[in-house]
């Protein structure tokens, strides 16, 4: 049963509508200079689609793809990526992105004489719908290289921020005081938001509006919905495989577990038994000698038992 009449933006056909197309650049670039929070001259006015495939030869494997890569209008690289489903080092594969895109500008120029002071800035920007950082509590998290002892920002072509959608707590509309957290919940809550829901968003943001407007299913071509809906089965086709493994990965472990329980049972009953034999045979031993009349200590060299435990069979 539909709720909303938006679709939902974490869905990488419909993130890709909004954030990946010249139709929607404003949209881009208004959420870039939110979140990055940039202003004056560092604001970005303009930005340039670049092809998302990082490396033709690997691209068929989906290693080196990203959802949206552009440059603004001083050349620096941006990255916007959209993570759903939850992947180990996923904050490794970001700097591998942004390495990536940044010595492809050196490759792309060689022809031309590309030289390494010419390379610009890369900004990786990720939104994640699972927490990538579970030692911080803040939902948006900003990372640069600073020196380690003076903590100057020398080496600046590379910034990473991430945003961990999960994190994001207001849930309220009229708690929403940020443009940022417009996004943030514009990303968790778009498409179970209602119209009147979202006049309360809006305001005078016209951005924001036009962002909720791609998502609107009836302005979307039937060709459109088929894709989107496509990608929301090959999620779930993905992930029913995922939970199929875990599944028989926890059989097959309980199975090795009981097996594995036998053998130890087995093993330590026999141990246990041997030295409870031992023990039982030579307290026989001692008793005997207690009645013919031997001395604790010699009782204690013969049988290896501690004279308070020969005491206590007197």
């Amino acid at each position: 049963m539909v709720t909303s009449k938006f679709l939902n933006p974490k869905n990488d056909v419909a993130f890709r509508k909004i954030f990946g197309s010249e139709k929607h650049k404003d949209i881009l670039i208004h959420f870039i200079n939110d979140v990055l929070d940039l202003h004056g001259p560092d604001k970005v006015k303009e930005v340039t689609f670049l092809s998302t495939i990082q490396d033709p030869d690997i691209a068929c494997k989906k290693e080196s793809i990203v959802d949206v890569l552009c440059t603004d209008q001083y050349g620096k690289q941006i990255i916007v990526e959209m993570q759903v489903a939850p992947r180990e080092g996923f904050e490794k594969r970001a700097q591998y992105y942004a390495a990536k895109a940044y010595s492809r500008q050196l490759n792309a120029g060689q022809e031309i004489g590309a030289r390494y002071q010419d390379l610009k800035a890369v900004i990786f920007i990720a939104i994640t719908d699972y927490i990538v950082f579970p030692d911080k509590k803040d939902y948006l998290s900003n990372h640069i290289i600073l020196d380690a002892n003076t903590y100057t920002h020398d080496l600046q072509d590379f910034s990473f921020t991430f945003i961990e959608l999960p994190k994001f707590k207001i849930t309220a509309i009229e708690d929403l005081s940020t443009m940022v957290e417009k996004w943030c919940y514009f990303f968790r809550y778009a498409s179970s938001t209602s119209e009147k829901d979202v006049s309360k968003i809006l305001d005078s943001d016209l951005v924001i509006q036009r962002a909720y407007e791609a998502l609107n299913r009836f302005n979307w071509s039937e060709m459109e919905l088929l894709t989107y809906e496509q990608e929301i089965k090959r999620i779930m086709d993905n992930q029913a495989v995922e939970d199929y493994m875990k599944n028989q990965a926890r059989k097959e472990g309980k199975i090795e577990g009981k097996i594995e329980g036998k053998i130890e049972g087995k093993i330590e009953g026999k141990i246990e038994g041997k030295i409870e034999g031992k023990i039982e045979g030579k307290i026989e031993i001692a008793q005997v000698m207690l009645q013919k009349g031997y001395p604790i200590d010699d009782i204690v060299l013969l049988t290896g038992l501690s004279s308070s435990h020969i005491e206590q069979l007197i």
